[in-house]
């Protein structure tokens, strides 16, 4: 765990929720850009602390000067804590999503995208198209949730979609994937070999593409080594479990 200064959060959703969440920016200095996480299925153990989420808020304030916000939608538990609410199948969500980026805005986080994973990116499709972000950027999305009309409405945004597919997912592999993201003719279908659903193994890879996306101006590979200060932490985040 790289420095960061790390700042536990309660976000308020329109609804009367309070959201488990956590801002970590980069040591020094503003950040120079932010990711918003939108997080896995909770129903199949998906939260904030979701590996790859938990390994960029780890990484990405030192090595890239990203500010990463992490949250758990409704009823959702991990290690950070459990957000109220009940799991709402993508509905209720939206004001989820909506409260992270009110939160962004109000603080005047800069260049804002949506980073979702699996169940997230559902939401991202789904709630997450909004003036105040750059685009979005979807790590095995199944699009499961996402309608076709929604799917329009990102190809009349011009907003980047950036879809990053795994070989072997589970869900919705690259073909299928380009078959679907046809409806936005601007999405960008990034088919990434070997990797499967959980991109388990493939963090380093995913993290160098998101920095890549999101601040071109950092040189990527990101560092494989660390020389400064550091803690250690589980990266798995399920010793609760």
């Amino acid at each position: 765990m790289l420095p960061a200064r790390r700042q536990p959060l309660t976000l308020h959703t329109a609804d009367g929720l309070s959201l488990v969440a956590e801002l970590a920016l980069p040591p020094d200095g503003l950040p120079l850009a932010t990711m918003v996480c939108l997080h896995p299925l909770p129903t199949q153990g998906g939260m904030m602390d979701s590996h790859l989420f938990r390994k960029a808020a780890f990484r990405l304030p030192a090595l890239a000067g990203i500010a990463v916000l992490r949250f758990n939608t409704r009823g959702t538990s991990s290690l950070q804590g459990t957000s109220e609410g009940e799991f709402d199948s993508a509905v209720g969500e939206r004001f989820d999503v909506a409260a992270a980026l009110e939160y962004a805005e109000f603080h005047d986080l800069p260049r804002r995208w949506l980073v979702g994973w699996s169940f997230g990116t559902d939401l991202a499709l789904m709630h997450g198209l909004d003036e105040t972000i750059e685009g979005v950027i979807l790590l095995s999305p199944p699009l499961r949730f996402c309608s076709d009309d929604q799917l329009a409405r990102w190809a009349a945004s011009g907003k980047p979609v950036i879809a990053f597919v795994p070989e072997h997912d589970d869900y919705l592999p690259p073909g299928p994937a380009r078959i679907r993201f046809a409806a936005i003719p601007h999405a960008e279908v990034v088919a990434m070999a070997g990797a499967k659903h959980l991109w388990v193994g493939a963090t380093e890879r995913v993290l160098d593409e998101l920095v890549a996306r999101i601040t071109p101006e950092v040189h990527v590979p990101l560092p494989r080594s660390w020389r400064g200060p550091m803690e250690t932490a589980d990266t798995s985040a399920y010793a609760d479990r």
